[in-house]
C-alpha cells in the first residue's frame, strides 16, 4: 500500500499544477487519482500492478453524499479563509482533539502553534494517530468537533502563518 505522506503530496501537486489526474504505475502498484472538480474530494483508485488489465480496479473513492458532507460551509467561504493555511486529514477516521475526554485540548482558537506540534489525533482501525502541525502560526479556527468523523484531505483547521 503506498505510504499516505506520498499519497498527500501528490494530491498537494495535483491541486497546485491544476491537474485533473495523475496514474503512476510501477512492478508492485498501481495509483490513480481523479479530481473531477475543484472543490471535491480526489478519488483514489489503487490495486497490484500483476492485476489483469480487463479487470475493473477496486475504487477507494468518497461517494458524492460523504464528498458534500466533507465541504463544510466555513471551509468554502473564500472571504473568510483568505491567507489562513489549512492543516488537513490525512486519513479517515474520527477526530479527537485531547488525549482523554477530561485532558485539556491540544491547541484551541488563538493559540499559536510551532511545527510539529501535536494537534489533535485521529483513530483510524482502533489505532490512535498523531496529527501534527506543517507550520507555524496561530490557530484561527477548528473546523470539526470531538468525536467527529473525518475524511481524507477534510481540512481540520485554520492557522495563521507566523
Amino acid at each position: 500500500m503506498i505510504d499516505i505522506r506520498k499519497l498527500k503530496e501528490l494530491v498537494r501537486l495535483m491541486v497546485a499544477n491544476d491537474l485533473s489526474e495523475i496514474d503512476l504505475r510501477d512492478s508492485e502498484e498501481q495509483v490513480t487519482i481523479h479530481r473531477p472538480t475543484a472543490w471535491s474530494t480526489p478519488q483514489v483508485t489503487q490495486q497490484p500492478a500483476a492485476a489483469s488489465a480487463t479487470a475493473a480496479p477496486p475504487a477507494i473513492s468518497a461517494a458524492p453524499e460523504t464528498v458534500a458532507a466533507a465541504a463544510s460551509p466555513a471551509a468554502t467561504d473564500s472571504a473568510d479563509t483568505a491567507g489562513l493555511v489549512a492543516i488537513q486529514s490525512p486519513m479517515v477516521g474520527t477526530f479527537y482533539s485531547a488525549a482523554s475526554p477530561d485532558a485539556d485540548a491540544f491547541v484551541q482558537v488563538g493559540g499559536t502553534i510551532t511545527e510539529g506540534d501535536l494537534v489533535c489525533l485521529i483513530e483510524a482501525m482502533k489505532i490512535f494517530n498523531e496529527i501534527k502541525a506543517e507550520s507555524s502560526g496561530t490557530i484561527q479556527k477548528i473546523l470539526v468537533s470531538n468525536g467527529d468523523a473525518v475524511e481524507f484531505g477534510q481540512d481540520l483547521f485554520l492557522v495563521k502563518p507566523a
